[in-house]
């Protein structure tokens, strides 16, 4: 039976509900009393706020993407510029990051309490991966990174072989990303690059003198009228006079020469007398005579003179340095200079002569050598010497250059040359008498003086790298000397003997001369494997040291 309530019970259910629904409103302001000053109270504890920074970098091309698995669930993900990149969640624990312009910025992925699970700078830029794939075929023996910096710059990273190599990738790099972008190459060298400077000094030296003079004077022992005309080269003129001895005395090509010549007082009868009137200047160049003329007993000497002289010089140094650095080289000597010091003091300096080079190469980006260079072949020489206090200082004759080229490497270049003529002609004669036709030449002496010198100075760098020792070739190998029997008995000069071929090391390979620690207790080859050694002795013969390297 289903009975409904009156209305006055629904009234009093009413008023019971209104009364606890106020009851239930004033225990809720009640509590919200109690716990409003407790949470405005300031807590007494302090957290200290932790930045986390990306650790990881995300390089894309723009239109590319990649694949990317966090460590832990993530609920959250902030990009920082979503122009540049943009993520797509494929899971709670993998995520696509894909490249839409150039440029860089950062993604961030946090799981549900808030913790950073996964940080990434992203760099996108133009064709990265087809940059590399570039490289690695145009240069497959080079090391080259690329890096994108920013929206428009590349960074070349690594190592290449040789500069030109470098200068190559550059270039490949801005045809492939255009123009507009900015490549920063910090690629270096595999090995530091030496340079090898070869140096020729080729010079040929050539003189002609000609010399001709004539000379006279009388021979007379009784006291009477002499005379005599000298001329010619300095000493052939001077020596030259008459000679007033008893007997005469005749004019001969050195004192050592003896002539016979007619006797003035007893005629048909010669005597024998030394030529002292001229000293020779040279031997085979001076001719002499006596005889009469016009009723004078006469004696007479010519000097006829001609030297051809021909030097030729040929130096050849060559010197080794590392780019930017310089080297300077010097195949000779030095020589003392006495300097004057005041009061009676000298000191000695010395000044180098000889073959020198000195010279500072750079390896440039082309794989071209710049070269400043200063090569210098001196000799001594008496020809300018001064003489001070009983002591001569000798000249020089110095061949100098100074001069700075660029060139290829093998390449030469002629840093300087030097072509010079020079003649001289010089007469000496007495007034008027030597300008009578035939006869003026007996009063009169011509000397003719010509030179021609050719200079040529040659640079040729190289690029060089250090080789193996054996491969080396010396001046001295083969070198044997002979012993003291050989040069008795065999008639061989100290010079020696040539041909063969130097020791070199070598390392001692795997075998029974290898060296080996230790003493082994068992022999190792042969039908005594397995023979223990007896005695110590045996074991320390069989145990003898042979070093890494022989020269055997």
């Amino acid at each position: 039976m289903i009975s409904f309530a009156t209305n006055a019970s629904r009234k009093r259910i009413q008023s019971r509900g209104k009364t606890m629904n106020r009851r239930l409103f004033a225990t809720l302001l009640t509590a919200a009393a109690a716990i409003a000053p407790m949470a405005a109270a300031p807590s007494g504890v302090a957290y200290a706020q932790s930045v986390m920074r990306p650790s990881t970098d995300v390089v894309l091309s723009v239109g590319r993407g990649q694949l990317v698995t966090v460590p832990g669930n993530m609920t959250d993900i902030f990009v920082a510029n979503e122009a540049i990149a943009d993520v797509q969640v494929k899971s709670q624990r993998q995520l696509y990051v894909f490249g839409l312009s150039g440029g860089e910025t950062t993604v961030y992925a946090s799981n549900a309490a808030g913790d950073v699970v996964w940080a990434a700078n992203v760099r996108v830029g133009s064709n990265i991966d087809s940059i590399d794939q570039m490289l690695a075929l145009a240069m497959p023996d080079a090391k080259v990174s690329v890096a994108t910096m920013g929206t428009n710059t590349v960074l070349l990273t690594g190592t290449v072989a040789a500069p030109e190599d470098a200068a190559e990738a550059e270039r490949l790099v801005k045809a492939f990303v255009g123009e507009n972008s900015n490549v920063v190459s910090r690629l270096k060298t595999a090995t530091p690059l030496q340079v090898n400077l070869q140096v020729k000094f080729a010079e040929v030296s050539r003189s002609l003198v000609r010399t001709l003079g004539a000379n006279l004077t009388s021979i007379d022992s009784t006291g009477g009228f002499q005379f005599g005309v000298g001329s010619g080269r300095d000493g052939f003129a001077s020596s030259f006079r008459p000679n007033s001895n008893a007997g005469g005395s005749a004019l001969g090509a050195g004192n050592a020469v003896k002539i016979q010549i007619p006797d003035i007082n007893n005629p048909g009868k010669y005597v024998e007398v030394s030529g002292t009137s001229v000293n020779s200047i040279a031997n085979g160049t001076t001719l002499s005579g006596a005889g009469k003329l016009l009723g004078l007993d006469l004696l007479g000497a010519l000097d006829l003179a001609e030297r051809d002289g021909l030097v030729t010089t040929l130096s050849q140094p060559n010197l080794t340095a590392l780019s930017g650095e310089t080297a300077d080289f010097l195949a000779g000597g030095e020589f003392p200079i006495l300097t004057s010091q005041g009061l009676g003091t000298t000191s000695v300096e010395y000044k180098k002569y000889g073959v020198s080079l000195a010279y500072t190469p750079t390896v440039l980006a082309n794989g071209r050598i710049s070269i400043r260079v200063r090569p210098e072949v001196s000799e001594l020489s008496s020809q300018g010497a001064v003489t001070m206090n009983n002591f001569t200082v000798p000249a020089l004759t110095v061949r100098r250059a100074e001069t700075t080229v660029e060139l290829g490497s093998g390449q030469s270049f002629m840093i300087a040359g030097l072509l010079s003529n020079s003649s001289q002609n010089a007469i000496d004669k007495a007034p008027g008498l030597g300008d009578v036709p035939i006869l003026g030449n007996l009063f009169k002496s011509t000397e003719f003086q010509k030179g021609q010198t050719e200079l040529v100075i040659v640079v040729t760098p190289y690029l060089v790298n250090p080789v193996d020792a054996n491969d080396i070739k010396l001046p001295t190998d083969g070198l044997r000397s002979p012993t003291t029997a050989q040069q008795l008995l065999s008639n061989i000069d100290n010079d020696g003997v040539t041909g063969g071929d130097r020791p070199k090391p070598k390392a001692v390979g795997q075998g029974a001369n290898a060296p080996r620690l230790g003493l082994d207790d068992y022999e190792t080859n042969g039908e005594d494997k397995d023979r223990p050694r007896s005695s110590k002795g045996e074991r320390r013969a069989d145990a003898e040291a042979t070093p890494g390297f022989s020269l055997k």
